[in-house]
């Protein structure tokens, strides 16, 4: 006698049957339904919304941001600047080598227009400068052997001295004598600064798009030995004279001269890259850089000395300089027409336009006369998931999704009789794809169940 064959488990049957209909329900597709109302003042609400939005994307977006690029900012540069011209002060001819500070060429650099000098400066011994915090005496008890003021010029030595002009006394200090504000003498170099011109070479290079430009003109016929800079003839030609660039700032130049300052030369470069080389062009700007309306920040101005030998002793000469700054800064950015930022740009722009449906529906739902009208027409109440009526097709089939995908079933032979408080779905052999009978424990009321023979469509 054969052996007989096992027999699959009920439940696991039931299982992957239910899978496949959950998997054949998942590739569905939805549409939502939409309904046309004929209303002239809606109807011009929705349209201008949308034609704002569409101007929006296609003006601002697309054209003035130029959205549909890739873009690349801040350029690897390079910065050399070269002053020429010559000056002269009360006692003597100044030169580039004198004036400019410091003199490798680079994006920052100062041109010294006034100077404080104290010439002569030997160690020993001397009358402190009045500035000094508690400086002044009138014997020797008011000075403190060996006291350091780090805003001083020195040590104090204990004694209380003359100072050099004036009937007041100072502490004594071992320093660099005379100290700065008792003997210096102020000279004035910006007599000629306004023409003294300053080259200004720049080259940039965006790497993302493997493209460099430089700011001087191809050119070998000397032009740059006769040129000066002119945004619309001579662009290419980045000879800038001192007193034009502190003109395009808005400044004063014998004030700024006096008291010192900082002036930006900034350079920008914005390249659209879908464009000829050629149209890549540096914009020059000018703007003071030091708040000159703070007066215990503006102006600008430093110290240096000079050394050398006087009958075998050091002796120095100590130069505190006022002059104009100038930093040159280079910013700019790149863009080149990618496929990426214009979809992404696209898709936002088609989707802003809901915005217009959205607003609509909601003037429609909350303000017009027929707006329950309108929401019984817009939303569909759907029956209960197990109505007490006699089932039909659609139900049988939105009900097997819904318990196919929720909870566990069990399973129950065809016709078995089901004792009080079960329920089930029992589809039977008819259209309903599946031939047994399944069913899952409730505590609710009974409701009818999917009679055997009812159709799927």
């Amino acid at each position: 006698m054969a052996a007989a064959e096992p027999k699959t488990p009920a439940g696991t049957a039931a299982a992957r049957r239910l899978a496949r209909s959950c998997w054949s329900a998942f590739w569905d597709y939805e549409t939502p339904k939409v309904i046309v109302v004929k209303n002239r003042r809606l109807g011009i609400v929705y349209r201008t919304v949308q034609l704002l939005i569409l101007l929006y994307f296609v003006w601002y977006v697309f054209i003035v941001q130029k959205s549909y690029q890739d873009r690349e900012t801040g350029p690897e540069s390079s910065v050399i600047t070269k002053v020429k011209g010559i000056t002269s002060s009360e006692h003597k001819v100044w030169d580039v080598e004198e004036y400019v500070k410091p003199p490798e060429g680079g994006s920052v650099f100062s041109i010294i227009t006034r100077i404080e000098v104290t010439p002569f400066q030997t160690l020993g011994t001397c009358a402190e400068s009045m500035r000094v915090r508690n400086a002044t005496c009138d014997s020797d008890e008011d000075c403190v052997a060996g006291q350091l003021d780090m805003l001083g010029n020195g040590l104090r030595t204990g004694r209380c001295v003359p100072y050099y002009h004036g009937s007041s006394k100072t502490c004594e200090v071992s320093a660099w004598c005379p100290v700065e504000d008792g003997a210096s003498v102020s000279q004035f170099l910006g007599k000629m600064a306004p023409n003294f011109t300053i080259l200004i070479k720049n080259s940039i290079h965006y790497p993302k798009f493997q493209f460099s430009k430089g700011n001087i003109e191809n050119r070998k016929d000397g032009y740059l030995k006769h040129c000066t800079f002119h945004e619309v003839s001579d662009l290419y030609c980045p000879i800038f004279k001192l007193g034009y660039i502190v003109e395009q700032a808005g400044e004063n130049f014998t004030q700024l001269a006096h008291a010192g300052g900082v002036i930006g030369v900034i350079i920008n470069w914005d390249c659209d890259l879908d464009l000829s080389a050629s149209k890549c062009n540096p914009k020059y700007s000018f703007r003071r850089l030091d708040p000159k309306h703070v007066p215990a920040s503006s102006g600008y101005n430093f110290r240096f000395a000079k050394y050398y030998k006087v009958n075998g002793s050091t002796t120095r000469t100590l130069i505190k300089a006022y002059g104009i700054r100038i930093d040159v800064i280079v910013h700019g950015q790149a863009g080149k027409f990618s496929l990426i930022p214009t979809i992404i740009n696209l898709a936002t722009a088609l989707t802003s336009i809901g915005v217009g449906s959205f607003l609509c529906d909601w003037i429609l739902l909350t303000f017009m006369n027929k707006n329950k009208v309108y929401s019984h027409k817009k939303f569909d109440k759907t029956p209960e998931v197990w109505p007490s009526s006699e089932p039909t097709p659609t139900f049988c089939r939105a009900a097997l999704k819904t318990w196919a995908c929720w909870g566990p079933l069990k399973s129950v032979a065809p016709g078995a009789p089901r004792s009080p408080g079960q329920h089930g779905l029992d589809l039977g052999p008819g259209p309903c794809p599946h031939t047994s009978t399944l069913r899952r424990s409730k505590t609710s009321s009974q409701r009818a169940p999917c009679k055997p023979g009812s159709g799927m469509t």
